[in-house]
């Protein structure tokens, strides 16, 4: 099929996809199989399927997974399939990508529980119409110990050795357990058993999503075209995104808790996240860029969009309208919220009608322990009745009816019952 042989109006709506396609993408390998996947596509008018595959070893998604999700989102808007590969079988091994150290296989148990929380999320940003969950023990658990044979023929050590984090763990004499190898090996499978078009992962997957396309043209399959998404910056603007470095955004956060921490996004990265975590059309990035840049759009509006746009996304627009005017009333206006919540703390916990500031932040939920509770007072993040407090060693007199606030979000009137 030439290019030339497209009718106007269908090369129209290949160029239109692949602009739709390339937004925000790191590498496409090769460019000219996806310009020539997405021509057969549209003349025959037959979907392409479009794969993920998630290893279900962490499955509270923040933000900086759902980059490759809204990845996603765009293909099933310009009609094309999802083929979401639950690693239930991949994920006893575990993804070494990465990894210093060979990791630590899942129960089963763990693996099915993890998966079920992932497909609860995925769906917030995925059209379950148009996503086919696949679990691939469905293909992988049935293959004999000779079909496995047969695999590892296919593929040469050196090769497994090009992988940076396989090579620096030979290098300086670290394990490197052979069943890691297999795992590329069974992320390939998947694509074979599933004749998958085209594959999405980060640039930290690109070793494993090339695999997919050796495998299949050893199983005289065309092979996929794999697409890299890029990795984005956390909160502090520097590392990638993380819970175990907290500066992430989780997507089943509070809405005013995913409102807040937006707005702490750095200005620099502002539009990075437009681009790769919105559901913003490519036009409306467009207008919204032109005007950050030229000044015609102020960065605090420009971030108080992104902000409401996160939490319409996942938690709906009335949600979005309440942690917007939130925001303004309490970060904006310097007031106490209207509507804050009442906690509890039994009387049995006081001392003389008293209690030490550290055991009441951990009492309440506002401190998950005794070290952050002392981190939070000595920063000056924790206020009663709007009088700061620094004093850790500090005993407080509750009679009930007080208020207190820990950091920029967290509010709570005491009750002492």
């Amino acid at each position: 099929m030439k290019w030339e042989e497209l009718t106007q109006a269908q090369q129209a709506e290949v160029e239109r996809q692949l602009k739709v396609i390339s937004r925000g993408v790191v590498e496409i390998v090769p460019e000219d199989e996806l310009k020539k996947k997405i021509m057969k596509s549209v003349v025959t008018g037959t979907p392409l399927k479009v794969k993920l595959g998630l290893d279900p070893s962490a499955p509270d998604i923040h933000v900086g997974h759902t980059v490759v999700m809204q990845k996603l989102r765009q293909f099933q808007e310009l009609g094309h399939q999802v083929q979401l590969i639950i690693g239930d079988f991949t994920g006893r091994i575990g993804d070494p990508t990465g990894k210093s150290e060979t990791r630590k296989q899942l129960s089963e148990e763990d693996v099915q529980r993890n998966a079920e929380t992932y497909r609860q999320q995925i769906f917030k940003i995925l059209d379950p119409e148009k996503t086919k969950v696949h679990f691939n023990s469905e293909w992988l658990a049935p293959m004999t110990f000779e079909d496995v044979v047969k695999l590892a023929a296919k593929v040469t050590v050196a090769r497994m050795l090009e992988r940076d984090d396989f090579t620096k763990r030979y290098s300086t004499g670290q394990p490197i357990s052979i069943h890691e190898f297999f795992y590329p090996l069974m992320q390939g499978m998947d694509s074979v058993a599933l004749h998958t078009d085209i594959e999405l992962g980060g640039t930290d997957q690109k070793f494993n999503l090339l695999m997919g396309r050796t495998l299949q043209k050893e199983y005289g399959q065309d092979p996929q075209v794999t697409i890299m998404t890029p990795l984005i910056e956390g909160l502090d603007g520097v590392q990638k995104m993380s819970k175990s470095l907290g500066n992430y955004i989780g997507i089943d956060e509070e809405p005013n808790e995913i409102y807040g921490k937006a707005m702490s996004v750095p200005d620099e990265l502002m539009l990075k996240y437009y681009e790769l975590v919105t559901d913003l059309s490519n036009e409306e990035l467009e207008t919204l860029s032109e005007g950050v840049k030229s000044g015609a759009v102020h960065p605090r509006d420009a971030k108080m969009k992104l902000a409401h746009t996160l939490v319409r996304m996942y938690h709906g627009m009335d949600a979005a309208e309440g942690a917007q005017e939130h925001f303004v009333t309490v970060f904006q206006q310097r007031a106490l919220p209207e509507d804050i919540e009442e906690i509890e703390v039994p009387a049995g916990e006081l001392e003389d009608g008293s209690i030490k500031l550290i055991k009441l932040l951990t009492l309440i939920g506002f401190a998950s322990s005794n070290g952050e509770a002392k981190r939070s007072i000595q920063q000056g993040a924790v206020k009663i009745n709007e009088e700061k407090l620094t004093d850790v060693n500090a005993a407080i007199a509750l009679a009930g009816g007080e208020v207190i606030q820990v950091g920029k979000r967290k509010f709570a009137k005491l009750l002492v019952r």
